[in-house]
């Protein structure tokens, strides 16, 4: 049952990211296309798709040979002839699954039971995406379609009926979650110090969420320009701080400082006076935000070790909806082997009607022309009928049989 299907693919699970780029499809001489159609070509593949994250590279094949160590390994030498790969020392970062297995691991690729982030529906879109560009690219066929379609509707049915999803563990996502909660409004004043990638993924939920008036301090002017691009801000060095004076209602600090650089004189100046309750939000580790500055302001403070702890709570949350998610994956799988059960049926039995539709036309036509000939009309309508009737069971006596023989 579901012979054919195969995957060959590498993780974060037995790899590092390093290593994972090792094993991608990258730009040559050819481009992924070409580089692509070329694999499928020389190792004989009926269907290939292919899928390169930031944590793993996969390749689904659709193959009746065997995928062996040796294929395996002249399937990476060719993609990368630096790996050197040897069928009898296969690194153990090469995993392979086939047939019912490798449909369960699409499956579960999918639902994010077996990603970094156990719930991020991220994946889901990427697959969705490489099936389309495969397609595009005349790799794939009827086999991967129906795959892919399967592999679809069991995602979003794990989304839609367990709470995989839910409780974000990211934690620029949480802090994002807890300033919300403050009903800070969308055209606060937003001071953003620092401009490395925590921050920049905070700016985008910042856009994402419509906040309008945000300006970031940074070391390099240009990081901080590139961020004040996205978000419609101005860009100052960090200097700057000491002397801005336009006020701020929000504070969202992150650097790579090893100790507090909103120090309690700096806090007063940024201030100026005022005495309004503010959001401070500090994902820096030492943290940025002197502690003196906490105790002695007003303040809605969103500290890092806070969201860490958290972040693993919902971690764990996540991971105890993994049971459920792969009971819902499990009926999927036996639903997927029905239907391609008869989607085999379906293309064995494709020829069937029209050869006993021949064989009729034959018979009539050519084999007793001249006997029917010789009919009157009741009688020739009469055989015409009988023969039409005898067609159409025929027609289903094989197909019943096929279907008997794959049970």
């Amino acid at each position: 049952m579901l012979k054919g299907y195969k995957i060959l693919t590498i993780t974060h699970k037995n790899a590092s990211l390093k290593e994972i780029s090792h094993y991608v499809v990258k730009d040559g001489t050819h481009d992924v296309q070409q580089q692509l159609l070329e694999l499928k070509k020389q190792f004989q593949i009926d269907e290939l798709m292919y899928l390169s994250t930031c944590n793993r590279a996969m390749y689904l094949l659709y193959t009746k040979q065997d995928v062996d160590t040796s294929f395996t390994a002249d399937f990476f030498n060719c993609i990368n002839p630096a790996l050197e790969l040897e069928a009898q020392n296969l690194p153990s970062t090469i995993s392979q699954y086939e047939n019912e297995q490798a449909i369960q691991h699409l499956f579960e690729v999918a639902a994010s039971t077996d990603s970094m982030v156990i719930g991020e529906r991220e994946i889901l879109r990427q697959i969705r995406e490489a099936y389309q560009q495969s397609l595009d690219w005349k790799l794939t066929g009827d086999n991967i379609r129906l795959a892919i379609k399967l592999t679809v509707e069991a995602a979003k049915e794990a989304y839609a009926n367990t709470r995989i999803g839910e409780k974000p563990v990211s934690v620029v996502s949480l802090a994002i979650q807890q300033l919300l909660k403050t009903n800070l409004p969308k055209d606060a004043r937003i001071l953003m110090i620092g401009a490395g990638q925590t921050n920049s993924l905070v700016a985008k939920f910042l856009k994402k969420h419509q906040f309008t008036n945000v300006n970031i301090f940074n070391r390099s002017i240009g990081r901080a320009q590139q961020l004040a691009n996205l978000l419609e801000g101005e860009a100052y060095t960090l200097d700057a701080l000491q002397n801005y004076q336009k006020g701020f209602d929000g504070l969202i600090v992150c650097t790579g400082a090893t100790s507090a650089i909103i120090t309690p004189d700096l806090y007063q100046k940024l201030l100026g006076g005022d005495t309004d309750k503010k959001v401070v939000v500090d994902l820096s580790l030492p943290n940025n935000v002197a502690l003196e500055v906490v105790a002695a302001n007003s303040m809605h403070y969103i500290e890092i070790e806070g969201l860490r702890t958290l972040a693993d709570e919902n971690k764990a949350f996540r991971e105890r909806e993994v049971a459920r998610v792969k009971e819902l994956l499990h009926i999927r799988l036996e639903t997927f082997k029905e239907l391609y059960q008869e989607r085999l049926i379906e293309r064995a039995m494709k020829e069937v009607p029209i050869q006993i539709k021949a064989v009729k036309s034959k018979a009539m036509n050519e084999i007793f022309k001249k006997e029917v000939e010789l009919l009157d009309d009741d009688t020739r309508q009469l055989v015409d009928r009988m023969l039409s009737y005898m067609e159409k069971q025929c027609i289903g006596i094989p197909m019943k049989a096929a279907k008997q023989s794959f049970k």
